[in-house]
């Protein structure tokens, strides 16, 4: 079943953020390599395709997981989640119709 990941950025973790990217995205490219990954992206902090001028409020990741818990352990050991970039972080069943 598919999990939506939504993670709110806590204020003033832009640093944290850039310094984690790469074990981030080394993750999520490891789901899309395995067939998991639906989507993923930052969320702009204002309404911009522009994210180096926008910034960035969060995040989100649609991926496959065995269950509930499963995704929330996935989400829980994100570079990003352990460097304290997150603020917040739902992770909630997902159901693909389109």
């Amino acid at each position: 079943m598919y999990y939506l990941i939504y993670a709110l950025d806590a204020p003033d973790k832009l640093q944290d953020r850039l310094a984690a990217r790469p074990a981030h995205i080394q993750r999520i490219q490891l789901l899309r390599d395995q067939g998991r990954l639906l989507t993923a992206g930052p969320i702009p902090a204002a309404d911009s395709d522009q994210i180096a001028l926008a910034g960035v409020s969060g995040s989100l990741i649609v991926a496959e997981f065995d269950n509930l818990e499963a995704a929330e352990q996935w989400a829980a050991e994100d570079p990003y989640q352990q460097a304290g970039v997150y603020a917040k972080v739902e992770v909630k069943p997902f159901v693909k119709v389109f």
